[in-house]
C-alpha cells in the first residue's frame, strides 16, 4: 500500500512534467537503431547477440559466416509478454552442439539454466535452479559443465530477501535431472566464500577460485581432467593458492603452464606463469611485468597475450609474445574504452571502441597483420561530431589530484548556466570508462554538460587507488565528488541551481552521503537502487559480501565512520535538500529496495522546503541488468524531465508535491 501510494505521487507529479513526452520520444528514436554484440566463435560458428532498436530483449543468432545474419537460436522476447524474461549466462558447449543459457525473472539476481540444441532449436528439459552469480563451463567432452548455485531459501518469500551464504560448484550432466547433480566443492566452515570455475580451452584443466566479500583477493584450485570420465571429477582439487593474499585471474595455458593476471607484489598488476609441475609462489615467471599504468585485464589470443590498460581512465591495448617480449599495440579509432574477445590458436580478434560521443563499433582484427577492420557500426540520428570531451584533473579536499572527463556541444561557452550532470560510483574497485549513452544524447541535446569523476575507491589508478576509498577512508570518496561540483562551478560551466548528480547501486550511497554534507551544492539528485542504510545493509542477501569495501557495524570503530555517512542516518531536520529522484525496483535483490524505501520516507519527512523529494518505484524490475527496452526509456524520460525541470531549463522549478498534506499515509520518519 505504501508502495502504491508513493508511487501515485511520483507519477502523478512526473506524468505533469512539460519535456517528459517529447524526451520520451527523442529517446524512442535515439533507442531506435541496430545494436549489435560482439561475436565469439565455438566449434568454427559464430555466436552474438542483436537488437532491432526497440525489442526489449537482445537476440542470440548463430551463423556460419560473420557477414550473415544466420539464425534465430534464441529469443527471450518470446518468453514473456512484457519483455522482463532476461538472459543472464550463455555458454556453447566445445562441439558446438549445445547451448547453455540463464534466465532471470523480473531482474532478479536469481537464475535458472536450461540446455537448447543448436540445430533442432529445442531445449533438453535440463533446468538448474537457486543459481546466483554465476557462469556456465563446459568440459571438453561436451557432456556437462560447472556452474555455482546455493541453497534454496528457508521460505520461498524469502528468496527477494534472505542472506545468500554457502555458494557450492557443481557439475551438471545434460539430459540428466539437477538432483543428479556432482557437488564438486563448498566450504561449510567459510559460509561467505564465493567459488567458481572455469575450464581452460584445452579442455585439461578446471580452474577453481574461491573468493570472499567483494575483495579482489582470492585463492586457486585446479582440478585435471584429463580423464573426462566422472572418476576425474572425483579428485581433490588441487591448491595452487590457498590464501587471500592477492588475486589471481587465469587467462590461458600452454599445457602445464598456467598464465595468469596478478597483484602479489604488483599493486597495478602484471602477468605471471604458473607451471602446475612445479606450482610453488618461488618457482612462478614473470612474463609481464607491473606496468606504470593499471592491467585492466587480459587474454590469451591467437599465439600472443593481450593486456588491456588503464591509462589516466582510458584504455590501450598492447600485445605480447608467450615469452613477454613487446609484440605492439592496437591503435584504437580514439580516446575511449575497448573491450576485447578472441580465443587462443585463432589469429582473428574482435573488440568494441566507445567513448562518449563515439557509439559502441565492433571492428575485426587479425593478428597477424595488425589490420583492423570495421565489423558492425550503429547507425544513430544524431551527429557526434557535434559534440566533444576534455578530461580534466582537479585537486580533493586532501591534495589528491583527480581526473573527470566532461562532455558538451563543440562551441560551448562556460557562462555559469549550463544545466550539468555529475556522475560517479567511488567503489569496488570499479573503473569508470568513457563510453556512450543513448539517453545521455536527449541531455546533451538541450545544451547540457555531462561530467562524470573518477573518484578514489575505484579501480582507475590500482590497488591503493581502490583503498584509499574504502571502509574508514571512505568520506575521501565523497570528498572528491563535492570537489568535483566545486570544480564544475569553480570553472564557469555551470551553478549550484544548474548542477544535478547521479549515481546507482554504491553510487546511489555517494549521492545520498553528499547530499546530506552539501545540500547547497546541487539543484536536483538522483539516487538509484542506492545503499542507504550503512548500519544494516550486510543482512540483506549478498549485501554481507559488501564488508569488505565499507566495513561492518558489528565492529564499534565499523559503527562509528558507518553511522558518520550513512546516507539514512544523517538528513537532518528543516534542511532545504534538493530536488530529489530516488529510483528502485521491487525485485531488486542485490540492494533490496527496503534501502530506498527507508530513505525516501525520512528525507520527504525532514524536507525543509518546497523541493520535491519523490520516489520512482519500477515494478517487475531489479538492480538493472536485463532491464527491457521499454523501461529503460520510460525510466530515462521520466529522470530527464525531472532533472531539466527543477533546474529551471524547462518553465520554472517544479512546484512540491510532497508538501506534509499531499504526503501518502504510512510515510515514517527513522
Amino acid at each position: 500500500a505504501w508502495v502504491e501510494a508513493q508511487n501515485a505521487v511520483t507519477f502523478a507529479y512526473l506524468n505533469a512534467l512539460p519535456e517528459r513526452d517529447a524526451l520520451r520520444t527523442r529517446l524512442e528514436e535515439l533507442y531506435d537503431s541496430e545494436r549489435y554484440g560482439m561475436p565469439w566463435k565455438e566449434a568454427g560458428r559464430y555466436f552474438y547477440s542483436y537488437n532491432s532498436g526497440l525489442q526489449d530483449q537482445s537476440v542470440i543468432y548463430v551463423t556460419d559466416d560473420p557477414g550473415r545474419r544466420g539464425k534465430v537460436l534464441l529469443d527471450p522476447n518470446t518468453l514473456s509478454e512484457d519483455g522482463t524474461v532476461a538472459l543472464s549466462a550463455l555458454a556453447v558447449s566445445p562441439d558446438g552442439r549445445h547451448l547453455g543459457y540463464g534466465l532471470a525473472v523480473a531482474g532478479s539476481d536469481w537464475q535458472e539454466l536450461h540446455v537448447r540444441d543448436i540445430e533442432t532449436g529445442e531445449d533438453l528439459g535440463d533446468r538448474i535452479e537457486w543459481v546466483k552469480f554465476s557462469g556456465m563451463s563446459w568440459t571438453e567432452d561436451a557432456e556437462g559443465f560447472f556452474y555455482s548455485r546455493y541453497p534454496e531459501p528457508r521460505r520461498e518469500g524469502d528468496r527477494l530477501l534472505e542472506e545468500n551464504r554457502n555458494q557450492m560448484l557443481y557439475y551438471h550432466r545434460v539430459r540428466t535431472p539437477q538432483s543428479e547433480d556432482r557437488l564438486i566443492l563448498e566450504f561449510p566452515d567459510h559460509p561467505d566464500w564465493f567459488v567458481s570455475a572455469d575450464v581452460t580451452e584445452d579442455g585439461r584443466y578446471a580452474i577453481l577460485s574461491v573468493g570472499k566479500s567483494t575483495d579482489p583477493e582470492n585463492r586457486l584450485f585446479v582440478l585435471d581432467l584429463e580423464d573426462p570420465q566422472d572418476p576425474a571429477l572425483d579428485a581433490e582439487p588441487m591448491a595452487v593458492v590457498d590464501n587471500f593474499d592477492a588475486s589471481y585471474n587465469v587467462i590461458g595455458n600452454d599445457g602445464s603452464v598456467l598464465y595468469a593476471v596478478t597483484n602479489r607484489d604488483a599493486p597495478n598488476r602484471r602477468i605471471i606463469a604458473i607451471d602446475l609441475e612445479d606450482p610453488a609462489p618461488e618457482s612462478w615467471r614473470e612474463v609481464v611485468p607491473e606496468s606504470e599504468h593499471v592491467l585492466q585485464y587480459a587474454l590469451a589470443a591467437g599465439d600472443r597475450l593481450v593486456a588491456v590498460y588503464l591509462e589516466d581512465a582510458k584504455t590501450a591495448v598492447r600485445f605480447f609474445e608467450k615469452d613477454g617480449t613487446p609484440a605492439g599495440e592496437l591503435d584504437p579509432p580514439g580516446i575511449g574504452s575497448i573491450s576485447v574477445r578472441g580465443d587462443a590458436g585463432d589469429p582473428e580478434l574482435y573488440y568494441s571502441f566507445t567513448s562518449f560521443t563515439y557509439p559502441s563499433t565492433i571492428y575485426r582484427y587479425d593478428l597477424r597483420t595488425g589490420e583492423s577492420e570495421v565489423f558492425r557500426e550503429p547507425d544513430l540520428t544524431f551527429d557526434p561530431s557535434e559534440y566533444e570531451t576534455q578530461q580534466v584533473f582537479y585537486t580533493s579536499k586532501d591534495g589528491t589530484r583527480v581526473p573527470m572527463f566532461i562532455t558538451h556541444r563543440k562551441g560551448l561557452e562556460p557562462d555559469g548556466d549550463a544545466p550539468t550532470l555529475l556522475y560517479g560510483y567511488g567503489g569496488f574497485n570499479v573503473s569508470l570508462t568513457p563510453s556512450f549513452s543513448s539517453s545521455r544524447v536527449a541531455f546533451l541535446e538541450r545544451g547540457g554538460i555531462y561530467a562524470q569523476a573518477n573518484l578514489r575507491g575505484g579501480g582507475e589508478y590500482g590497488k591503493p587507488w581502490h583503498e584509499a576509498g574504502t571502509k574508514e577512508r571512505k568520506q575521501n570518496v565523497f570528498d572528491d565528488f563535492i570537489a568535483a561540483a566545486e570544480y564544475l562551478i569553480d570553472e564557469g560551466y555551470t551553478r549550484p541551481e544548474r548542477l544535478a548528480i547521479s549515481g546507482g547501486s554504491n553510487g546511489g550511497l555517494l549521492v545520498g552521503a553528499v547530499l546530506n554534507q552539501r545540500p547547497d551544492l546541487y539543484g536536483a539528485a538522483i539516487p538509484a537502487v542506492g545503499v542507504m542504510d550503512m548500519l544494516r545493509f550486510h543482512q540483506f542477501t549478498i549485501g554481507w559480501a559488501w564488508t569488505g569495501d565499507y566495513g561492518s557495524s558489528e565492529t564499534r570503530e565499523g559503527f562509528e565512520y558507518l553511522y558518520a555517512y550513512s546516507p539514512l542516518h544523517n538528513i537532518r531536520t528543516n534542511v532545504c535538500y534538493p530536488a530529489t529522484l530516488v529510483t528502485t525496483a521491487d525485485h531488486d535483490d542485490r540492494v533490496v529496495p527496503g534501502h530506498s524505501f527507508k530513505y525516501a520516507a525520512t528525507l520527504q519527512e525532514a524536507q525543509g522546503c518546497d523541493r520535491p523529494t519523490i520516489i520512482r518505484i519500477e515494478t517487475r524490475a531489479g538492480h538493472g541488468a536485463g532491464k527491457p527496452t521499454s523501461k529503460i526509456i520510460e525510466e530515462q524520460a521520466d529522470r530527464w524531465a525531472f532533472v531539466l525541470y527543477n533546474l529551471g531549463v524547462t518553465g520554472h522549478p517544479a512546484p512540491t508535491s510532497t508538501s506534509p498534506a499531499a504526503r501518502p499515509r504510512g510515510q515514517a520518519g527513522r
